[in-house]
């Protein structure tokens, strides 16, 4: 799995190339799996370089809440210090754009850290589905029509979904650049959610 968020590697997380990293230490990925933390993540994203003050007005929480958990992010990787423009302001910044982790370790504590870090961002996504849907009647007309839920049904085998999962990655790659490249992003582009869920289902019977 992936999402547009991620952290600078430390101890037990594997190395990737580019803007990616791969999460297997299920400590970094429950501390990840915080609302306040995702949404503090997200805010550093879309705004870039951001002080613990500017982040918690947006985020409509105290100072000191929102001081404490970039320090939490920051403890595993997700954040860090950027360079201040004076010494009176402590801005910080995300470190890498994609997170990734491992769907098929089968150790109980990672799987269980998994799960969680999966349930969270499920959670966030269908709570900004329920506040796009309140005023998508407000949006201009292109807008109405692209966002909402698309839902099928498939036959398919484990390497199957492993190859859709890759080519879809790749469409995304250039829309994904644009997180930390404002300069390319179109007039008319604006931040989009776009949230991944597989589930495989029990086999029917036999003919299905």
């Amino acid at each position: 799995m992936s999402l547009e968020s991620s952290g600078r590697r430390g101890p037990g997380d594997e190395p990737q190339p580019g803007d990616r990293r791969r999460l297997s230490d299920p400590a970094a990925m429950r501390a990840f799996a915080h609302p306040v933390r995702l949404a503090l993540h997200e805010l550093l994203l879309r705004a870039g370089a951001t002080t613990a003050a500017d982040a918690a007005r947006e985020a409509g929480i105290s100072q000191a809440l929102a001081s404490y958990h970039l320090r939490q992010l920051a403890k595993y990787g997700f954040v860090e210090q950027a360079e201040a423009r004076d010494e009176r302001e402590r801005p910080w910044k995300v470190t890498e754009t994609v997170q990734e982790w491992d769907d098929t370790a089968a150790e109980p504590e990672h799987a269980a850290a998994r799960s969680l870090l999966e349930q969270v961002i499920a959670e966030r996504a269908l709570t900004r589905l329920a506040e796009w849907q309140q005023h998508r009647g407000d949006e201009p007309e292109p807008w109405r029509g692209v966002g909402g839920v698309g839902n099928m049904y498939l036959y398919a085998t484990p390497e199957e979904l492993a190859a859709l999962g890759a080519a879809m990655t790749e469409l995304l790659r250039p829309l994904m650049s644009r997180v930390d490249a404002p300069a390319s992003r179109p007039t008319d582009a604006r931040p989009v959610q776009l949230t991944q869920l597989i589930v495989p289902l029990p086999p029917t019977g036999s003919g299905d």
